[in-house]
C-alpha cells in the first residue's frame, strides 16, 4: 500500500473509533496543538514471518517486514512517536528455538523500539538466556516489580524511562506477572515480584511529582482482566485503583482490543487500557493531543498488519 493511502486510511480508522479515546478539556480553535503517537505491541511470540494465505484464522497477516512499513509511515507523518512493547517477545516459532531469542531483539532494534517490559515466556530459556541476548537489544526493558538485585540481570532492567517528544514529558514504567506458577523457580532464579499495585502507585508518584511528565503510561504483562478470578490483579483492576497513568498497554491474556477500554481510576478521571492481541498480527496506535503542555483528548485503534 502506499504510503498516502496507508495514512488516510489510518486517519480515517482513528476517526471511527473517537469513542475508544478521551475528551479532556476544551481549546479554543485553530490553536496549536502537539500530537504525540503510542504504538505498541504485545505477545508477539517470535513470530517474525506473516501468516500463510492457508492459514484458517490470520491469513496473510502479521509479520515483522510489514509491521516496519506501517511504523516508518506513521514516524513519517508524526516524528512525535514512541515504540514499545508489553512483553512475551520470546517462544512460539523455531525462530526462537534456533537463535534463543537473538533474532526478535535485533529486529526489534531495527525497528527501533525505544522500551519493552518483561513476560513470563521471555525467561523460557532461563534469566542466563535473556541475559545473554540483551546485547542485541537496542532499547530499555523496563520493570518496577522485578527485583533482580541477586541475578545476573542487576542494574540492566530500569523501574521506568522518561522520554521527551514535541516538548511533552513521557513517562514509562513497566510491570510484569507473577512467575511463581508459571514459570519454573529454577529459570528466574532470585528474581523477587513486588506488588504491581504498590509498584504502581511509587512510580506515579516518582514520575508525576519528581520526573514531572505530562503523561504516564504503564507497560504492563499482567493481563487485561479474569473473568472467573476477577479479584486478581489485572490491567482493569489496576487502572481502577490508581491515579495519574494515562495508559496501559497490557499483555499475556492475548486479549484483542479493536479500540481502547475507558476506564475511571481512583479519583473518578478518565483513563485508557488497550492490548492487541498476539503474534504481531496488530499494531496498537494512540494518538494524545496537548495544549500548552496539557492532554486535551486522545483516539485509539488497532490496525490489522
Amino acid at each position: 500500500m502506499k504510503r498516502r493511502e496507508f495514512i488516510q486510511q489510518t486517519s480515517a480508522s482513528a476517526a471511527l473509533v473517537a469513542t475508544g479515546g478521551l475528551g479532556l478539556t476544551s481549546f479554543t480553535s485553530g490553536e496549536k496543538t502537539t500530537k504525540i503517537t503510542i504504538l505498541h505491541t504485545n505477545d508477539v511470540h517470535s513470530h517474525i514471518d506473516p501468516f500463510g494465505p492457508e492459514n484458517g484464522k490470520n491469513p496473510n497477516q502479521g509479520g515483522v517486514a510489514r509491521r516496519a512499513s506501517l511504523i516508518d509511515a506513521i514516524r513519517k507523518e508524526n516524528p512525535n512517536t514512541l515504540l514499545l512493547d508489553a512483553g512475551d517477545i520470546f517462544q512460539g516459532t523455531p525462530y526462537f528455538n534456533y537463535y534463543g531469542g537473538e533474532l526478535e531483539f535485533k529486529l526489534m532494534s531495527k525497528l527501533k523500539y525505544d522500551a519493552a517490559t518483561i513476560g513470563n515466556h521471555d525467561f523460557d530459556n532461563g534469566i542466563d538466556g535473556l541475559f545473554a541476548q540483551l546485547p542485541h537489544a537496542q532499547f530499555d526493558f523496563l520493570s518496577a516489580n522485578y527485583d533482580f538485585s541477586n541475578t545476573v540481570m542487576d542494574g540492566l532492567v530500569k523501574p521506568y524511562k522518561v522520554f521527551e517528544k514535541g516538548g511533552v514529558k513521557i513517562g514509562v514504567f513497566g510491570l510484569g506477572i507473577e512467575l511463581d506458577g508459571l514459570v519454573n523457580k529454577n529459570m528466574y532464579k532470585e528474581t523477587k515480584y513486588l506488588d504491581p499495585l504498590e509498584a504502581s502507585q511509587h512510580m506515579t508518584r516518582i514520575l508525576k511529582e519528581d520526573e514531572k511528565c505530562d503523561l504516564i503510561i504503564c507497560l504492563s504483562h499482567i493481563g487485561y482482566y479474569y473473568k472467573n478470578n476477577p479479584d486478581k490483579i489485572s490491567d482493569l483492576n489496576l487502572a481502577a485503583k490508581t491515579k495519574d497513568i494515562d495508559l496501559i498497554i497490557g499483555g499475556h491474556t492475548h486479549t484483542f482490543l479493536p479500540k481502547p477500554t475507558i476506564v475511571k481510576n481512583s479519583l473518578g478521571k478518565n483513563m485508557l487500557v488497550n492490548q492487541v492481541g498476539c503474534y504481531g498480527i496488530n499494531l496498537g496506535k494512540i494518538d494524545f493531543h496537548f495544549y500548552k503542555g496539557k492532554p486535551i483528548s486522545s483516539e485509539g485503534t488497532s490496525i490489522l498488519v
